[in-house]
């Protein structure tokens, strides 16, 4: 057995007595200056390393090989950091304020988080407006309490309901809050790439996403449940995320109609659509800054690039929108929005002065100065 820390305690198969222990793991982490929860690779704690060492003694003596010293184990934290104090606290803010159990900074936690985290967690929800300068949580606020993902993806389908691109936005938030459906095997890329160049979109991987979501609805209702998964696998996507796309649709289509929202009869346009995405995304605005390397400059001095993978990255972009900064893995494709194409380079920045005034009154972030560069998000 490989030890994991998936395996360190929900995994006791009879038979075992050998465990492997790399002594690493993937620990998820948000940082409150980039925004972003990763995935990053960190050694383990004793307690960790501990039970999967127990992997191989539950039912009779076994033997664990530890791929690291001794020294470097008795250097180790005791106990992994509780996550409350490594994740984004703006859902556990809003579920807390609509629930009554009163401000977080006062509640007593048995590992209370970090001062900066809340501040960051107060910030992000003031900027979707789930919150008042008071820190009293608003109508909108409540509304998103209701839904059981994050409050910007959540942000995003309630702006779709206004705007009239729910529909879309319902397989587009799906898609956001879990794994990337499409895979990218190391010795099978080209394929792959190949594979999900069907379902592209020239403009738009938001939109690459429904058109992906239309082929498996098409091809779900005609084939028996084996062939689909034969398909699915034959375009290098994975039957199991593909499962779990579809429930969370499902699951945010009925707290939608529950909220009094319904479906758009027709297609939803593609200003719309995009307008709804940047709803949720107010502070990963970013600037195209000067030279050859595809560097963008983002708020708080942050600055980030062009995924290397996708096929966006060989051409001169003058903006784009990557919806999710959630690293879930090193071979997870990024999704980016290519701005400023071809008759739509004023757009983007009206849909972002609307989205914003209409809930603080003025720009997150400062102001925009007009530069070189187009405004982009991150």
């Amino acid at each position: 057995m490989l030890a994991t820390n998936v395996a360190e305690t929900s995994l006791t198969v009879p038979g075992i007595r050998h465990v492997i222990d790399t002594g690493i793991a993937r620990i998820s982490r948000y940082s409150a200056k980039s925004k972003i929860q990763r995935l990053p690779l960190e050694a383990v704690s004793k307690a960790s390393a501990d039970q999967r060492k127990g992997r191989c003694g539950r039912v009779a003596e076994g033997v664990c090989i530890r791929l690291y010293s001794e020294e470097d184990f008795t250097l180790r934290d005791e106990f992994t950091e509780p996550e409350i104090q490594r994740t984004n606290l703006a859902s556990v803010i809003l579920q807390m304020q609509v629930l009554g159990f009163g401000d977080i900074e006062e509640f007593p936690f048995v590992d209370p988080p970090d001062s900066r985290m809340i501040k960051d967690g107060y910030r992000l929800l003031h900027e979707l407006g789930a919150v008042d300068a008071t820190r009293r949580v608003t109508n909108l606020g409540r509304k998103l309490a209701r839904l059981p993902i994050d409050p910007r993806i959540g942000r995003m389908l309630i702006e779709s309901a206004h705007t009239g691109c729910l529909t879309e936005l319902l397989i587009i938030g799906a898609a956001l809050s879990i794994q990337d459906p499409r895979e990218r095997p190391f010795d099978k890329q080209q394929q792959a790439d190949e594979a999900h160049a069907l379902f592209a979109d020239e403009k738009s991987d938001f939109i690459g996403f429904v058109n992906l979501w239309n082929f498996l609805q098409e091809h779900r209702e005609l084939l028996t449940r084996r062939k689909f998964e034969r398909l699915c696998r034959e375009r290098f996507i994975s039957p199991i995320r593909v499962r779990e796309w579809m429930d969370v649709h499902f699951q945010l289509k009925e707290q939608m109609r529950e909220l009094g929202y319904k479906l758009n009869e027709k297609r939803g346009a593609y200003e719309s659509i995009h307008q709804a995405v940047i709803s949720g995304m107010l502070s990963h605005l970013g600037q195209r800054t000067q030279g050859k390397e595809r560097d963008y400059l983002g708020a708080r001095n942050t600055r980030f690039h062009i995924f290397p993978d996708h096929r966006s990255s060989v051409h001169n972009l003058s903006g784009l929108l990557p919806p999710s900064l959630l690293k879930l893995q090193s071979c997870m494709r990024a999704v980016w929005l290519q701005f400023f194409q071809s008759g739509l380079k004023s757009l983007p920045v009206i849909w972002l002065i609307t989205v914003t005034l209409s809930r603080t009154g003025k720009l997150s972030e400062g102001r925009w100065v007009r530069m070189s560069g187009l405004p982009c998000m991150a």
